[in-house]
């Protein structure tokens, strides 16, 4: 019976299969990437779970708030907390040194667990009303994580910033349009931006859109230098650029710059047609001047003088006598 033979031979087939694969069990796929195993986050608050810190005070105020750090895998953690300036992380004296975690400056998570960590914040007494961007930040094992502190120091506000250095630059499709926002004020500033350009001898295209979010968040004497792209340049005028800027508390600037719009490279090649053109016609010029024949002087009757007699000698001039005042 062919077909019960066939049947037995296939189980006998499976039955080695699956003795192979205990004794040489397949290989694992690849480990997963590494997990941080850890994460830092703002205690949640009454209301919800909060992306960042927000704190406020006066000078020399204490303020109090919580970090929470939760442990997500199977053995201990230890994690070192520490403040920084988000201005200048390196900044010794910046917001970053305001920061206390008391005891808790080293936590140890036991596994699948979450750890509340208290820490306080110590406005300085002669610290100026504006904002401190600051972090508080979380560090294992050479690995880091911050979470952003808002941090204000109350007192009268002044929203101010300045638009400079405006530029045009490259030509045609490349071109941009360079400038640079500067917040002179003390409180953080999300500008909104509008590019205008005129032309000489017609309208152009704005570059950009119309008045827009500025691409960056502009943080109390923070310089940003930044690009608009302009493919619609024209190729040929002199235009005017203004950029004027806006952000809540009352705070515009605008500034202008004017640029002409010349293709170089073609210019270039013109002006060097042009020239050579020019040093062919002088040359030309100067040839025909030099093969032109030269006029022979003309003889005495020509000055006025009798002609001399064939085959004679031109008589001598007579003597011109000086006028000195004595009878001849």
């Amino acid at each position: 019976m062919p077909v019960l033979h066939t049947r037995r031979r296939a189980l006998r087939l499976l039955l080695v299969l699956l003795a192979a694969a205990a004794l040489h069990p397949a290989p694992a796929g690849p480990a997963a990437a590494d997990e941080p195993g850890w994460t830092a986050e703002p205690a949640a608050g009454a209301a919800a779970t909060r992306p960042y810190f927000y704190l406020e005070g006066a000078p020399a105020a204490v303020l109090e708030d919580r970090l929470a750090l939760t442990n997500t895998t199977d053995r201990e953690r230890t994690v070192t907390l520490r403040g920084a300036d988000a201005d200048d992380p390196a900044d010794a004296h910046g917001a970053g040194s305001w920061f206390s975690f008391g005891a808790g400056a080293t936590v140890t998570i036991p596994p699948r667990t979450r750890a509340v960590v208290p820490f306080t914040v110590t406005v300085p007494p002669a610290s100026p009303p504006r904002d401190h961007p600051a972090a508080v930040i979380a560090a294992e094992d050479g690995r880091e994580v911050g979470v952003r502190v808002h941090l204000r120091v109350s007192g009268p506000t002044l929203a101010a910033l300045t638009v400079e250095d405006v530029a045009v630059r490259g030509r045609g499709a490349a071109a941009v349009v360079a400038y640079t926002l500067v917040n002179r004020g003390n409180v953080t500033l999300a500008p909104e931006l509008d590019i205008r350009a005129e032309g000489a001898f017609g309208e152009v295209p704005d570059p950009g859109p119309g008045p827009r979010a500025a691409p960056v968040e502009l943080l109390p004497g923070q310089r940003v230098e930044l690009t608009e792209p302009w493919p619609g340049a024209p190729a040929l005028d002199r235009v005017r650029v203004t950029v004027t800027a806006t952000a809540p508390g009352g705070a515009r600037a605008t500034a202008t710059a004017s640029a002409w719009c010349v293709p170089w490279r073609a210019a270039g090649r013109t002006g060097l047609g042009l020239l050579g053109l020019g040093g062919t016609t002088l040359g030309a010029l100067l040839l025909v001047r030099g093969r032109r024949p030269r006029r022979k002087p003309a003889d005495d009757g020509a000055r006025g003088g009798p002609p001399a007699a064939p085959g004679t000698a031109n008589p001598a001039p007579a003597p011109e006598h000086q006028l000195t005042g004595a009878s001849r």
